[in-house]
């Protein structure tokens, strides 16, 4: 058999086969390039909020210092947290564009009742919507 002919039957196999899909993760994660699509708190902070503050929540330094989020008094005040993920400051990066309000509202609460934190006032997506520019 020749080169072009191996190579077209190569090729009329893979058509046939029809395209091909990378499989899809279950957490919903990584389906989009322009928005993060986990569904609640705890995936928005495992897969966003994790890099940085690490699993833990406790911060880290090296190349660039970021903060603890466990045993944060600072996030006694839920608007303070709402504004920053949405807004951003500083070297913290503004995630209002890459998450909707309810995704805020949800990785905010989980936040402020994990890691040693206490706080049971709820952010809402309401909450989160008046922090918006």
């Amino acid at each position: 058999m020749s080169v072009p002919r191996f190579a077209s039957l190569c090729l009329a196999a893979l058509l046939a086969a029809g395209p091909a899909r990378a499989a899809e993760p279950a957490d919903g994660s990584f389906q989009s390039v322009t928005r993060f699509m986990e569904k609640n708190g705890e995936g928005v902070f495992v897969h966003v909020c994790a890099g940085c503050h690490m699993p833990d929540a406790k911060g880290a330094v090296g190349a660039a210092r970021y903060p603890a989020l466990a045993q944060n008094a600072k996030l006694s005040v839920a608007s303070y947290a709402v504004f920053m993920v949405t807004n951003g400051r500083a070297g913290m990066p503004a995630f209002g564009r890459l998450l909707d309000d309810d995704q805020i509202a949800g990785v905010v609460n989980y936040v402020r009742t994990h890691f040693g934190n206490d706080y049971k006032d709820a952010v809402t997506q309401a909450d989160v919507k008046a922090a918006r520019p």
